[in-house]
């Protein structure tokens, strides 16, 4: 008879216990995980909608074009600088650093506009807005090419 009961007794599992490990991983997990960065911050201030409100400065401020063309050559205010091999581009990075230290001396805000050609390197725009940051350009835009 006890055989009987024995065998006729189904097994059953508790799956509370394994279920209460299994949330407690998750929150372990959620808790202690760091977020990646994809890009770095260039720290550049973008226009917002508050600053169109704003009227325009009484100052003409100094702007300087670069202009980079399908062949990858960067041209700065008309003037060929560094090779298209560089992606440093330490030319630009000094040349910029001092016009925006001379804009600073005097009190007008620098800006740098950006004219890449459609068909040009996209990375060569990023090495332009790389010297721009190490230079701390803060006010960078771009603008259409124009044939």
């Amino acid at each position: 008879m006890a055989r009987r009961n024995i065998l006729n007794e189904e097994d059953s599992i508790d799956l509370t216990p394994m279920i209460d490990i299994v949330f407690l991983l998750l929150v372990y997990f959620m808790v202690t995980m760091q977020l990646i960065k994809e890009e770095a911050d260039l720290g550049m201030t973008l226009p917002s909608e508050s600053a169109s409100n704003e009227p325009p400065p009484s100052e003409i401020p100094e702007e300087a074009f670069i202009e980079i063309l399908p062949d990858a050559t960067t041209l700065l205010n008309g003037s060929q600088i560094d090779s298209i091999g560089n992606r440093k581009m330490p030319e630009l990075t000094r040349t910029l650093s001092r016009l925006k230290d001379a804009a600073d001396r005097i009190g007008v805000p620098f800006f740098v506009t950006i004219l890449a050609d459609p068909d040009s390197v996209h990375g060569r725009a990023v090495d332009v807005l790389n010297a721009c940051a190490t230079a701390e350009v803060k006010m960078v835009s771009f603008a259409n090419h124009e044939e």
